[in-house]
């Protein structure tokens, strides 16, 4: 797909994602997989002030476009793509429940059959590591393995799919899965039936 066409997906993605309650401000990003590396949000603009030509293309080496600034978390969108092969699209926010889930540095467990969405019987916890760090991209990569979204501890979370709806898709039901969650939790630790 052309270089514009899939910006313009980023950007709705984005616009959508803040419509959604998933996101506050520039807190979160979006990519694709593209020619070998990818196509990621800026750092610091507003979603409503994104034009296709803000979106930054960083190659398999990490080299980004001279004059642009790619989003800090540029190396775990990197890790996710090498830990998923299936995955062309990832999407992270600070979703308020999915990042009340990451405080608690609990996974969410089986607790909802839509559970398997994410690719397995619960949704991990990453550890905690600083914003843009390798740290932060490692832990990415293990949480990734075996799944398609993980929890970042203290932070939000990260949703991996086959394409931009699908990931948002899957962004979204984990926020649903975590206010459940959270809401169980509220009457009853631990929940029956997870553990």
């Amino acid at each position: 797909m052309e270089r514009n066409r899939l910006a313009r997906q980023i950007i709705d993605t984005c616009l959508e994602m803040t419509r959604l309650g998933l996101n506050q401000g520039t807190a979160g990003n979006v990519s694709v997989r593209y020619q070998g590396g990818m196509l990621i949000t800026p750092t610091g603009i507003p979603y409503e002030k994104l034009t296709e030509s803000h979106i930054v293309f960083i190659d398999a080496d990490g080299q980004h476009e001279q004059g642009k600034l790619p989003s800090s978390e540029w190396r775990f969108h990197m890790a996710a793509y090498q830990t998923r092969q299936d995955a062309n699209a990832v999407v992270h926010n600070h979703a308020v429940h999915c990042t009340a889930v990451s405080i608690l540095n609990r996974p969410i467990p089986a607790i909802h059959y839509m559970i398997a969405a994410a690719g397995g019987n619960s949704i991990p916890c990453a550890p905690y590591a600083t914003f843009g760090t390798r740290e932060l991209s490692d832990h990415v990569a293990v949480a990734l393995k075996n799944r398609k979204a993980t929890l970042l501890q203290h932070h939000g979370l990260i949703a991996c799919e086959e394409n931009l709806d699908k990931a948002l898709w899957l962004a979204h039901e984990v926020e649903v899965l975590a206010q459940l969650y959270l809401s169980t939790l509220a009457i009853v630790d631990p929940v029956p039936g997870t553990g």
